[in-house]
C-alpha cells in the first residue's frame, strides 16, 4: 500500500494526524526538515523535506498515495514553495491533498493560504481544504509567554468574538479524510468551535483555572506588531498574525458553522477543555 506523507508532524496537528492514521495501520511517511530519532514520533519512516528547498520534493513525494499540507509560519512566498510542491506531487501521481487553510482565506490575498488554495482549485485534481478558525492552541503557543510573564492575553481583537476548534478536532477530520478521500473530492471545509467567545472570557477561564488574574488587554494594531517584533518574529509572520487578529474586531472569528461537528459526528472539544487539560503550560 503506498504512503500518506504528513508535512509538520511534530507540530499541534501535523502530530495528530500521524498519530491518528498509525493507530489505523495506515502506512505513512513524515516529512521532516531535520531527520532525527529523538522526537517523540512513531516509527513511521522519515524523509528530508524543506520547502525552501525543491532539490527535496522528489525523494519526499516519491510513491505516495496522499499528502497532508501545513504551511511552515517561516514560508511567506507561498506560490515559490508550496504552489511548486503540489505541482511536483501531482506530476508524481499523488492522488489527493489535505491543505489546512485558515478561514477566511478564500478572500484574502493577503493571507500566504490564499495562493495555495487556488493553486489547489484550479489544478483539476483531487484536494480537500480544511479552514479552521483560531486554534484553542494559540493559548499555550501565540499568547502563552504573555500569560506566563504579564498575566495578560494581549491582542488588537477589541471584544470581537471567536468559536476557538481544538487542533485535535482539526487532526481527527484531516484524518477521516485521508482514510476516505473519494468522499471529499475537490471539497473546502470551514471548520469552528460551537461556542463564540470574547478574549475576556478566556482570561476570565484561565484565570479560574490557573487561581491567579490573567487580564485580556486590548492593543492597537500598530502596537500589537511592535509587541511582535519585540518577540523576535518574522516580518511576515508578524504581518499576518496582525491582519487575523485584527479581523476579529469586525466578526471575522465569529463563525457559526456547524461543519466541524458534522464531520466528527460529535460535538468539538471546548476551549474550556483545552484549558483544564493543559493548564500546566502556564504555571
Amino acid at each position: 500500500m503506498k504512503p500518506i506523507l504528513v508535512t509538520g508532524p511534530t507540530g499541534n496537528i501535523g502530530k495528530h494526524v500521524s498519530d491518528i492514521l498509525g493507530h489505523r495501520d495506515l502506512p505513512l511517511r513524515l516529512g521532516m526538515r531535520s531527520i532525527t530519532k529523538t522526537d517523540s514520533l512513531d516509527s513511521s519512516p522519515q524523509v528530508h523535506l524543506d520547502f525552501s528547498k525543491p532539490s527535496t520534493y522528489e525523494k519526499a513525494l516519491h510513491g505516495c498515495k496522499a499528502v497532508f499540507l501545513l504551511r511552515p509560519p517561516a514560508i511567506a512566498n507561498t506560490k515559490q514553495t508550496l504552489n511548486v510542491f503540489i505541482d511536483q506531487a501531482y506530476r508524481l501521481g499523488v492522488e489527493h491533498i489535505v491543505f489546512v487553510s485558515v478561514a477566511g482565506a478564500q478572500n484574502n490575498r493577503f493571507v500566504p493560504h490564499y495562493a495555495v488554495e487556488q493553486k489547489l482549485i484550479n489544478s483539476g485534481e483531487s484536494y480537500t481544504i480544511l479552514r479552521p478558525g483560531f486554534f484553542a492552541q494559540n493559548l499555550g503557543d501565540a499568547y502563552r509567554q504573555d500569560i506566563q510573564e504579564d498575566n495578560r492575553i494581549f491582542l488588537p481583537s477589541e471584544q470581537g468574538l471567536v468559536n476557538f476548534i481544538d487542533a485535535q478536532d482539526i487532526s481527527e477530520i484531516a484524518a477521516n479524510i485521508l482514510t476516505n478521500p473519494s468522499l471529499h473530492k475537490k471539497r473546502a471545509y470551514t471548520l469552528a468551535g460551537q461556542e463564540a467567545l470574547s478574549f475576556t472570557d478566556v482570561a476570565k477561564m484561565l484565570s479560574d483555572s490557573l487561581e491567579r488574574p490573567i487580564r485580556y488587554e486590548a492593543s492597537s494594531i500598530l502596537a500589537y506588531a511592535r509587541h511582535l517584533h519585540k518577540r523576535k518574529l518574522p516580518l511576515m509572520q508578524v504581518v499576518v498574525q496582525s491582519i487575523l487578529h485584527t479581523g476579529i474586531r469586525t466578526g471575522g472569528a465569529n463563525i457559526q458553522d456547524g461543519t466541524a461537528q458534522t464531520l466528527l459526528n460529535r460535538p468539538t472539544r471546548s476551549i474550556e477543555t483545552y484549558i483544564q487539560e493543559y493548564k500546566s503550560l502556564w504555571e
